[in-house]
């Protein structure tokens, strides 16, 4: 809990005064108690400057080094704060908040970050550079190189695979939240939510959302200081419309964070041993960055949407003659259009946020050859993985690939790459035992090359519950390896 309470502290030593001006504030006493342990920023708070600034010097693209911006006269004789401005070039300033996140959000991974990631540069991200190249032997300089600024992203990306992070929406409570998936692969819902778990529930995580007459975040922050009577606080803080509240419950370390907006409350709540800590404190002080309980408020989602392609790419598996077809629901989010190449436009038919699944029809197309569903689920580890990669990755191409993969839960490892967003999962009779579902996390999309996706497998199971709700009959005679191949299509989502 040292880099939770190290994110507070950063909150409050770079916005004072914040605490005298929120009219939600505790006491005078509970006050200095939360300015010692430290106030945690909001995610939703747009920086005041989109320049991307670490001391005194301009942070550049990752994978080239911080260089020192040029003084203005006389910046010598200003203690060297005042510093020309530069115009950015066209779209350079949102790319700058992309490259100032990824940043953060790689030093976070490696645990030498321990605010809150917001793009906003300052001292802080200095000193974690520099803590980075210490740890490493590397010159204390805080710039990263190109071949310094590499192995950062590829640490980042190895602690990102170790614990299967992928950014999920909740279905129930309307939140979007990033999950350490390989510490807990068991999902389940509760009366306001969804929790995560671990076989033996040495980790947790659980999303809810109160909405009742009268809901404040005060109220609800009181009480959650107090539910359950096996807490003991650490850090608590209410500011604005969020709070935080962590410390132990029982033998278990917790995280609290809550949201409110329009006399609603949204929050997760983070529950591990201590056992577990060298592995849950960094991915706890991410998933803090990560959690937007009204996704469209903050600037983490917004540089994300933002970097959404235009013009994406993925696969889908035709599941009746008439023309269905099912794929990822990610790829079909924000699409003004949808096109099924070699069938044209197609109709987003049902969407469902629990299963993560899109239902889409192409209407006077002939007869189109329809996946083979197993009769049950994956029987062992490997699974063959049939889909069409980005044309980027082929030439332009429109190839059906296929690859080999193995399954460790519901993990596909590893990972297709781009493009295999929907692609169907064989069993070893080429039976559909799972669609993928392909996560590009958005704090690795916002780094200087194109990272490598994270795969989860939507097993048979939820797929068919899904058609089932549509009243689509399935097939479920075995085809061979060259009729799941023509089972699949090329789905191309466009957006404004």
């Amino acid at each position: 809990m040292r880099m939770l309470g190290a994110v507070f502290v950063a909150f409050v030593a770079a916005h004072p005064a914040a605490a005298q001006t929120d009219k939600s504030a505790p006491s005078a006493a509970t006050t200095r108690s939360a300015t010692q342990t430290g106030k945690f920023r909001r995610p939703g708070i747009r920086p005041p400057t989109l320049r991307a600034r670490v001391g005194a010097r301009r942070l550049r693209a990752p994978g080239q080094a911080l260089e020192a911006s040029p003084p203005t006269e006389g910046a010598s004789r200003a203690a060297g704060v005042a510093r020309k401005r530069v115009p950015p070039a066209p779209g350079r300033e949102g790319s700058a908040l992309a490259e100032r996140l990824a940043l953060q959000f790689d030093l976070a991974w490696t645990g030498d970050y321990t605010g809150l990631v917001t793009g906003e540069a300052g001292e802080k991200t200095g000193s974690a550079i520099k803590a980075f190249q210490r740890n490493r032997k590397f010159k204390e300089s805080g710039t990263l190189n190109t071949q310094e600024r590499a192995l950062l992203a590829a640490a980042a990306k190895a602690k990102q695979a170790q614990v299967g992070w992928s950014m999920v929406d909740d279905p129930v409570t309307g939140a979007r939240l990033g999950i350490p998936a390989k510490q807990v692969p068991n999902r389940s819902p509760t009366k306001t939510g969804i929790r995560w778990s671990s076989a033996q529930g040495q980790v947790q995580v659980e999303t809810f959302r109160i909405r009742q007459p009268g809901t404040t975040l005060a109220g609800v922050y009181e009480q959650q200081k107090k539910e359950p009577a096996t807490r003991r606080l650490e850090v608590n803080l209410l500011r604005g419309d969020f709070f935080v509240l962590s410390g132990m419950q029982g033998l278990k370390r917790f995280y609290e964070r809550a949201e409110f907006k329009d006399g609603e409350v949204r929050g997760m709540t983070v529950l591990y041993d201590q056992a577990t800590e060298n592995i849950m404190e960094p991915v706890a002080v991410v998933m803090a960055s990560a959690f937007s309980g009204f996704p469209n408020m903050t600037a983490v989602a917004q540089a994300g949407d933002a970097l959404r392609r235009k013009v994406e790419y993925g696969t889908g598996i035709v599941v009746s003659s008439a023309g269905d077809i099912v794929t990822d629901r990610q790829l079909t989010d924000g699409c003004n259009v949808i096109v099924v190449a070699g069938y044209g436009d197609a109709d987003r038919v049902a969407d469902d946020g629990a299963s993560g699944l899109s239902l889409l029809r192409v209407y006077g197309a002939p007869d189109l050859a329809a996946a083979a569903f197993a009769d049950d689920g994956a029987k062992g580890p490997e699974t063959t993985l049939v889909g069409i990669a980005d044309p980027e990755s082929q030439g332009g191409g429109a190839a059906v690939s296929v690859v080999t993969a193995s399954l460790r839960g519901n993990a596909v490892e590893p990972a297709p790459q781009i493009g295999f967003s929907g692609a169907a999962a064989l069993d070893g009779q080429n039976r559909l035992v799972g669609v993928v579902a392909l996560k590009t996390p958005v704090v690795a999309a916002l780094g200087a090359s194109t990272p490598q996706p994270q795969a989860l497998l939507i097993p048979a199971s939820t797929v068919r519950a899904f058609l089932d709700a549509q009243k689509l009959p399935l097939a479920t005679a075995p085809g061979g390896l060259e009729s799941a191949k023509s089972s699949v299509v090329r789905v191309i989502c466009v957006r404004k």
